[in-house]
């Protein structure tokens, strides 16, 4: 779990050990990079646009990377001045060139930017990598070098031996009794598996594959079910999957909110740790949370019956009694200090604790429904259309109840009522992104206010992007999938650090991301395909190396650094959702 301030102690024991790396840090990140541009590429009909930091600068020239001839001359634009910093910035556009090659944009007196391609299939290594990149994060099983390269290491956690903790304990499954939990997926930079954060992520996953399914299709990634007759995203997703089967209760149906260490692991690789593992307390939001990957993963995997016999109709009765248990148990919510109080070992590992489950009711109940077709599982359920639409994040996953509604609303004859308010929540959202989108200093909707920039930004530009997308497909309108990729030139370089957040990707790239594998591995390149967390001005981790407070720069490429460049399953999954729609809409023109 992207890490709270309770991982402090943790980091603290390192930081002697990571100091003889600090210099260099400082020195990367104090580096002047005046010309911040998505550090991969562009397609040939897109927007193309490179951000000029200072204030006399008038003209650039975007040049050949491999003969320095110059290929276009530009004015830059007037002006803007950074809400967060007070820096002035121009914007270098350069759309009318649209023919396939490698570039650089270069400013008189300034120096170049990154070099990028322009080219069809621009980010289809970055969708593939980043969707790799959940392969790497697998639990219980060897990670071979056919399949991971230099980062292949043995399995970790075999979790078949995972005892029952008190605060779990029923009739039939007694404090300290042994359940076998394995496979899932490390959830971010510690070695846990969380429900809720598998929730998210699974739904961001299953709904890339139901809104492109045709493009998934073909969206290879080298793992070893690959060539399988099903497609790689799927095949990842049932890693998961079927460990998130074994975090129910067959007795009640209630679903455990964990599996977990009391504490969180040291920097050691995955097959080095070797402390118990618990599931803990079951709860309303957890178990709501399984029931909508249950019902979603029913009605995909129903297609795919002779490659998995009786996976789905499995689906279909885990969600059943996961929504009868949640029905009797409404309001369960996960409290790590109440447990603490009252049970032992205490747990202070990621807490995702919530206030009420509202919206995992809308988002569980739209799964049901789209799954049975039964209206009483909307029943009681408040869609609250006619207020503005929460981005999704782990703890608000409403949204994801809205985008089901509208993917099945014919096939399902809804209301049009609902669905047009649901539909009309959604544009709203969108084309609140785009107000005063021409003042942005970066020319991305991410951004516009400090708080984008909470913990995990990175998963904010990618969650807005995947709203835009669904705002174009619903209007058609192109403004809205050229703003989404905007965020992801955002994410791969054209932000205010100058990073591209994606591990193994752009010039100026994150080497030193708060995972446990990349850090214990004695590998250089950290494990690639990641999304690092991004701007974070709180800061919790009280890292030493940060080079600035502003809102859109509070980033550090240091291990220590929990609070800006942790990776996790939620962040990976809109980082895979956006870049592999964006390919599947530009191979649909």
């Amino acid at each position: 779990m992207p890490f709270s301030l309770s991982r402090k102690q943790i980091t603290i024991a390192f930081i002697g050990s990571l100091f003889v790396g600090f210099s260099h840090l400082i020195s990367a990140q104090n580096a002047a990079e005046p010309i911040r541009v998505n550090q991969v590429g562009f397609y040939p009909n897109g927007q193309k646009i490179a951000i000029v930091l200072g204030e006399k600068q008038t003209a650039f020239e975007l040049k050949d990377a491999s003969s320095g001839k110059t290929v276009l001359k530009g004015k830059l634009s007037e002006p803007r001045i950074n809400q967060h910093s007070g820096k002035t910035s121009r914007i270098a556009d350069f759309s009318s060139v649209r023919k396939a090659g490698k570039y650089f944009v270069e400013v008189p007196a300034l120096g170049k930017s990154a070099a990028f391609e322009i080219k069809e299939k621009v980010f289809k290594d970055v969708a593939a990598a980043s969707l790799k990149g959940f392969y790497y994060q697998r639990v219980s099983i060897d990670l071979p070098e056919k399949f991971a390269g230099k980062w292949a290491r043995p399995a970790g956690h075999p979790d078949d031996k995972v005892l029952i903790h008190a605060s779990a304990a029923s009739e039939s499954r007694p404090e300290n009794s042994v359940i076998s939990s394995p496979r899932g997926w490390y959830d971010a930079g510690d070695y846990n598996k969380y429900i809720v954060n598998s929730g998210i992520t699974m739904g961001t996953m299953l709904s890339l594959y139901e809104d492109y399914p045709s493009f998934c299709e073909n969206f290879i990634t080298n793992i070893p079910e690959s060539n399988n007759g099903v497609p790689d995203v799927l095949d990842e997703a049932l890693w998961n999957l079927r460990w998130m089967l074994t975090m129910q209760d067959p007795a009640d149906g209630g679903v455990y909110h964990k599996l977990t260490n009391p504490r969180f692991d040291g920097m050691i690789m995955p097959h080095a740790a070797k402390n118990p593992r618990y599931v803990v307390q079951k709860g309303t939001a957890a178990t709501l949370d399984f029931v909508a990957v249950m019902a979603q993963s029913a009605r995909i995997f129903k297609n795919f019956e002779n490659k998995f016999p009786g996976l789905a109709d499995s689906c279909v009765t885990a969600a059943v009694k996961g929504w009868e248990w949640a029905k009797k148990n409404p309001v369960v919510l996960y409290s790590q200090d109440e447990m603490n109080k009252k049970f032992d070992p205490d747990v202070v590992t990621g807490a995702y604790g919530d206030r009420d489950a509202k919206d995992e009711w809308v988002w569980a109940g739209a799964e049901m429904y789209a799954l049975t077709k039964k209206a009483d599982y909307l029943k009681d359920i408040n869609f609250s259309a006619d207020q503005p639409m929460p981005l999704p994040t782990w703890s608000q996953v409403k949204t994801l109840g809205y985008y089901t509604m509208i993917r099945f609303a014919e096939e399902l004859k809804t209301d049009p009522s609902l669905t047009n308010s649901l539909k009309k929540n959604i544009i709203s959202f969108a084309d609140n992104l785009l107000i005063d989108l021409e003042k942005q200093p970066y020319h991305t909707v991410m951004g516009k206010t400090a708080k984008d920039y909470s913990w995990g930004s990175s998963s904010v530009a990618a969650n807005q992007g995947i709203a835009l997308l669904y705002a174009f497909k619903l209007t058609k309108n192109p403004k809205y999938a050229q703003a989404a990729q905007g965020n992801l030139d955002y994410l791969l370089g054209r932000n205010a650090t100058g990073y591209c957040f994606l591990t193994g990707f752009g010039s100026k790239r994150v080497m030193h991301p708060h995972h446990r594998p990349s850090v214990a591995d004695g590998i250089v390149d950290p494990v690639p395909g990641l999304l690092s967390g991004g701007p974070n001005p709180a800061q919790q981790d009280k890292c030493t190396t940060y080079t600035s407070k502003f809102a859109d720069e509070s980033f550090t490429d240091d291990d220590c650094s929990y609070a800006s460049n942790e990776i996790a399953i939620n962040w990976n999954a809109p980082m895979v959702y956006l870049s592999a729609a964006l390919e599947a809409l530009s191979e649909m023109k």
